[in-house]
């Protein structure tokens, strides 16, 4: 693969991608560079560039899962709940489905950058669907003014088993919102209705009750610009159905304070 086809353009989605498999900023971003260092090194197959990239993150991400990471650290310090989950991170049903939920890629591109036949990949993502499917339910709270992406998001919502405990369509409603429930997951809009910021309603609610927030945005780069600390979660609008319940899988499973909700 040539350095010049366009690497730079594919670098957001590929740290997004990164990010949700491995459910931390930090570790995602690391999984990139390493992969974008690989390939201008000249270490990358001849395999068209969006395809090279992807199988090269995934490398690095089995790298990630195949070495152990919990370690001993001083009783000051604060274990990532992330690296205590890494031993079960991401199963390559995972990464099959959100190849194609998330990225979009067809069975055949999917199939390409894991390395397997179509068939298998179908497997795949068939245990995939299972595996979110089991997933424990929990409250949620939703931060989105236009109300029938509001009433969309909670249909969606309620029909992975999951209870919407909450619609807030101003900044001081979602903190409120998140204040008296406390939700297990919050998904969020960034502009609100009354020109208030969904960004600065999660920024304050965080601070005062740690969830994980999936942001679901007509302006997924303003938000993946690498300045400042940015979203593990995000999902483009108008969003893909497939794509969403990915995500929600995803916030989910790394997130240990999630739990079911009150009947």
């Amino acid at each position: 693969m040539s350095t010049d086809e366009g690497l730079i353009g594919h670098v957001p989605y590929l740290r997004r991608f990164a990010r949700a498999l491995t459910g931390s900023q930090t570790l995602g971003d690391a999984c990139v560079v390493a992969a974008i260092e690989g390939i201008l090194a000249g270490k990358a197959d001849n395999a068209p560039a969006r395809i090279a990239l992807y199988r090269s993150v995934l490398a690095k991400v089995d790298a990630l899962e195949a070495r152990p990471m919990i370690t001993e650290v001083p009783s000051s310090q604060v274990v990532d709940p992330v690296q205590r989950n890494l031993a079960a991170l991401t199963p390559v049903g995972r990464q099959a489905f959100l190849l194609m939920a998330m990225e979009e890629f067809s069975l055949q591109d999917a199939a390409l950058v894991l390395e397997m036949s179509p068939d298998e990949v179908s497997s795949l993502l068939e245990d995939a669907n299972q595996d979110i499917a089991s997933q424990l339910a929990t409250d949620v709270v939703i931060i989105e003014d236009e109300p029938l992406i509001a009433m969309d998001l909670e249909q969606l919502v309620q029909g992975l088993g999951h209870r919407v405990v909450r619609v807030a369509r101003t900044e001081r409603q979602a903190i409120e919102a998140v204040k008296q429930t406390r939700p297990g997951l919050v998904l969020a809009d960034i502009q609100l209705a009354d020109g208030s910021s969904g960004l600065d309603a999660v920024n304050e609610f965080l601070r005062m009750f740690p969830v994980p927030v999936i942001f679901v945005t007509a302006y997924p780069e303003r938000l993946l610009t690498g300045m400042k600390p940015e979203p593990t979660f995000l999902i483009s609008k108008p969003f893909q159905a497939d794509a969403l319940k990915a995500v929600i899988s995803q916030a989910l499973f790394f997130n240990l304070r999630s739990r079911p909700a009150r009947a």
